[in-house]
């Protein structure tokens, strides 16, 4: 992984000192972290502790928010803004303000070197699988064109539907690929959350060697609880972070787990884990 090319504002001896450290990143994924995540920390302290981890990206952030991050030489992996969670893509009623959001959010990533938007398919509330892809692909084959000339990729989340998220439609693999079939295109992916799809279906390492080439982004946390990545929990991560590394995956891998112990050695650990 590359670390962060420049510190921008930061002093020269801080510089060295944030180089230094973030060679313990050194690997072959694109590390990024998740701002929510850390909702009492500035954005601006948790740019610079990322930087100094040799983090290269933080994410979901809204537009407002993407300038902060060049003072410290990283990247916004995704933007958010077109839709929520519960009211997405399923929806025709929904659709005209996820173009008009689109529209926006594409010109403005392009200009500021966001590669990725997300996108929820949004809850069932009784829609059938096949109304959801017909609805979800007809509004994603829209913008899809808009997004392939910025070369900006919209990310399909797949969230639980068992824990965190009763209802929602993309809840499951197959069902994101189904979609992606009825996209077909480069610029639209799949956000594959390995916390959440360790609930929905587990086989983490062979779903994702079999679906890569519909996946452009990975979310890490720990399962029980969305916690730390640590022996605390069921997942290996230090083999799943290889099998993706050694897909040749060249985007990102960004942690989205809520800390229960001090929330910067939490993810200093998690990033030295998953530096392979």
């Amino acid at each position: 992984m590359k670390a962060a090319a420049s510190f921008g504002i930061l002093s020269s001896a801080t510089k060295a000192g944030l180089a230094s450290e973030s060679e313990r990143a050194n690997g072959r994924l694109n590390q990024s972290v998740c701002k929510w995540c850390y909702r009492a920390m500035a954005l601006d302290e948790l740019c610079a502790h990322a930087a100094k981890m040799g983090i290269v990206s933080v994410e979901l952030l809204t537009k407002d928010q993407w300038p902060t991050l060049e003072k410290y030489g990283l990247k916004c992996a995704v933007g958010s803004g077109i839709c929520s969670i519960r009211d997405g893509t399923n929806r025709v009623e929904n659709h005209a303000s996820i173009e008009a959001n689109a529209r926006d959010l594409i010109t403005a990533a392009k200009k500021s070197g966001v590669p990725n938007l997300i996108v929820f398919s949004g809850n069932r509330g009784g829609m059938s699988d096949e109304q959801a892809w017909e609805n979800s692909a007809a509004v994603l084959n829209r913008i899809k064109a808009r997004a392939e000339d910025a070369g900006v990729t919209i990310l399909m989340e797949l969230l639980n539907s068992k824990v965190n998220h009763p209802d929602y439609h993309c809840d499951n693999t197959p069902w994101g690929v189904e979609l992606m079939k009825r996209v077909e295109s480069p610029r639209v992916k799949l956000l594959y959350d390995i916390y959440h799809m360790q609930i929905m279906e587990g086989d983490v390492i062979r779903m994702i060697r079999d679906n890569i080439g519909n996946i452009g982004h990975f979310h890490t946390g720990g399962n029980p609880g969305r916690n730390e990545i640590d022996d605390t929990q069921e997942l290996n991560y230090k083999a799943i972070s290889k099998a993706i590394a050694d897909l040749g995956f060249d985007g990102y891998f960004a942690h989205e787990f809520i800390p229960k112990r001090d929330p910067m050695t939490s993810l200093r650990e998690a990033v030295e884990l998953c530096a392979v």
